[in-house]
């Protein structure tokens, strides 16, 4: 059982998304007033050590551990002046980080790093991997522990598919390792004690799902039972609570999930489902050798006095959904300034405006049937149908995670995205936004060998879809949304396998030829510009940024061979001869 598995336990009755990572609402340049927020991870069991400011290992000195009441403790900004979107406000590495099964022989232990020159697998347990003795001798410490459990867990696995514990049971095993090696007295074991805090707020069913978790894990340590591991501060199967609700996704620098990490810095972070942070894994140059390096970025103007929050649910879901999501993975009802506002439509529940003034409407309810165009006030003359159609799609959403054919469930995309659009969803309506998302991840995992430019086209249009209706949703910058603006670039710069012989001046999208590089440049500069907030202005963006960055010298370069081609074309075509007539 994962960590995913563990928190999907607790989301059972939420709906399915299919959007990448939690992302934010819109904002103003100016500060928030105060918000209430709740974080799900604040300390509430006194019995338990506590963090000060002053004793926290890589926390700014203009960054404050405060407590409010009914909301715990979390990060505050105390400098004297803004943080700017794009600034660092956070760089550390997770106190630990493990690996997804799938990824163990794609990426290394020790750095998480997918090198071109390729992996060296562990001679003992045969199951992790590593790019350098480097990285191998430095993991060593914790991983001597680790590969003889792995060893003695495979010894008497069932069948090869659970011949490897879940990265949830591998993750804590490899704290408790690392806690017993420091000692419990050590400023790292407390700093991880000090972030069990959120049992109190947990229902008894939870905890009862657990149970099975705690015998893993007490397997895979090699104990006898879960009381021999009370030194490390387990004393029952609802304390594993604490840990899978700190854990947060280890991302590749282009945000592709591939294991969990643990921060007790990170997980003071409070939820708001309007964040002024977000957490990604950048990569580039200068983290070189220290991999993996967590970073909270800046998503806009942060004021001093301003606390840092971030968002634990899918930005893109409509509030109804991220407030079930919240109630049933951490048991509280978020009252932030997004869930108490009501302020015009919101974009996740919209259709077109009937009338195409360009504007939108709510999307009608069996309890507000009647829903007006928020500049012309033009009514949706067929409510029932738009209704059936977000019913429909949610439906259709759900049937796919069932779907273990993606043939079969891009044919069900290909046919329902049509039908919802004909109702007048707009593109970050959801569930459209989370099929169009889809849509384009099958459609680009099915590429033939020999690509087509009928598939091309239908890719990059429903990148261009999906693109356009999270930059409703989202903030500029977000991490989520600049990624797909690069998705979108890197799509348009593919070589068309058969271009049209005469190029279409009606605007019609995607372009073709000279148009569609231009096309691609100004949307890779324009991602530049919000990956330069997402993933840091100091580090330009980084693996990505840098990426991106020569990949727009190149485009620039054969935008200009382009350009001198037509030049010389018109240059040498001979010019009809004046007869002179004496």
């Amino acid at each position: 059982m994962s960590f995913v598995d563990l928190k999907s336990k607790r989301q059972s009755k939420s709906r399915t998304t299919y959007v990448s990572r939690p992302s934010g609402a819109p904002h103003t340049s100016a500060s928030l007033p105060p918000q209430v927020v709740v974080n799900a991870r604040a300390n509430q069991d006194t019995r338990l050590p506590t963090l000060e400011s002053a004793s926290v290992s890589g926390l700014p000195s203009w960054i404050a551990i405060r407590e409010s009441t009914g909301i715990g403790r979390g990060l505050w900004h105390q400098g004297p002046t803004n943080i700017r979107p794009g600034d660092v406000i956070l760089s550390l590495r997770p106190h630990m980080f493990t690996l997804s099964t799938t990824y163990l022989d794609s990426h290394c232990s020790g750095c998480t790093g997918s090198p071109a020159s390729g992996l060296k697998r562990c001679t003992g347990c045969r199951r992790v991997w590593y790019c350098t003795s480097t990285c191998q001798n430095g993991d060593w410490p914790i991983h001597k522990f680790e590969c003889t459990a792995i060893q003695n867990w495979s010894s008497e696995a069932p069948s090869e598919k659970v011949s490897v514990p879940s990265d949830a049971v591998r993750c804590l095993g490899r704290i408790l390792w690392k806690i017993k090696r420091k000692g419990t007295d050590s400023v790292w074991a407390k700093e991880i004690q000090a972030m069990q805090t959120s049992r109190k707020l947990i229902h008894p069913s939870v905890v009862e799902g657990y149970t099975h978790f705690a015998e893993s894990l007490v397997r895979y340590l090699g104990a006898s039972s879960l009381r021999e591991l009370e030194d490390y501060g387990i004393m029952s199967s609802a304390d594993l609570v604490d840990f899978t609700i700190n854990a947060f996704a280890l991302t590749t620098p282009a945000l592709t999930p591939i294991g969990v990490a643990v921060s007790p810095l990170v997980a003071l972070i409070n939820h708001s489902c309007v964040p002024n942070v977000d957490v990604v894994f950048p990569g580039g140059r200068k983290d070189l050798g220290n991999e993996p390096v967590a970073k909270v970025f800046a998503l806009r103007n942060i004021a001093p006095g301003e606390e840092i929050l971030m968002s634990y649910v899918d930005m893109t879901l409509p509030k109804s959904l991220r407030q079930g999501a919240l109630v049933e993975t951490y048991n509280f009802q978020c009252r932030c300034k997004a869930c108490v506002e009501s302020s015009g439509v919101d974009p996740r529940e919209a259709a077109w405006c009937p009338k195409a003034c360009g504007g939108m409407c709510p999307l009608p309810t069996e309890k507000n049937r009647i829903s007006r165009c928020a500049n012309c006030r033009a009514v949706i003359s067929d409510p029932d149908a738009v209704m059936d159609a977000a019913r429909v799609g949610q439906e259709a959403l759900d049937k796919v995670a069932s779907l273990k054919d993606d043939h079969e469930a891009k044919m069900l995309t290909t046919n329902i995205i049509p039908v919802l659009m004909s109702a007048g969803l707009t593109p970050s309506t959801h569930p459209l936004l989370a099929l169009l998302k889809l849509h384009q991840t099958l459609l680009i995992s099915s590429f033939p060998t020999s690509l087509t430019q009928e598939v091309l086209n239908e890719t990059i249009r429903t990148a261009g879809k999906y693109s356009a209706g999270l930059c409703a949703v989202l903030d500029e910058g977000h991490p989520v949304r600049a990624m797909e603006l690069v998705e979108l670039g890197k799509l348009l710069t593919v070589d068309e396998p058969s271009p049209p012989e005469s190029q279409s001046m009606n605007g019609s999208f995607p372009p073709s030829g000279f148009a569609r590089l231009k096309a691609a440049y100004e949307t890779l500069v324009r991602a530049r510009q919000e990956l330069l907030i997402g993933f840091g202005r100091q580090i330009e963006g980084g693996e990505v940024g840098d990426e991106v960055r020569e990949t727009l010298v190149a485009l620039e370069k054969e935008l200009g061979v382009w350009s001198t081609g037509i030049r010389n074309v018109l240059e040498d075509t001979p010019r009809a001869r004046i007869t002179r007539v004496e």
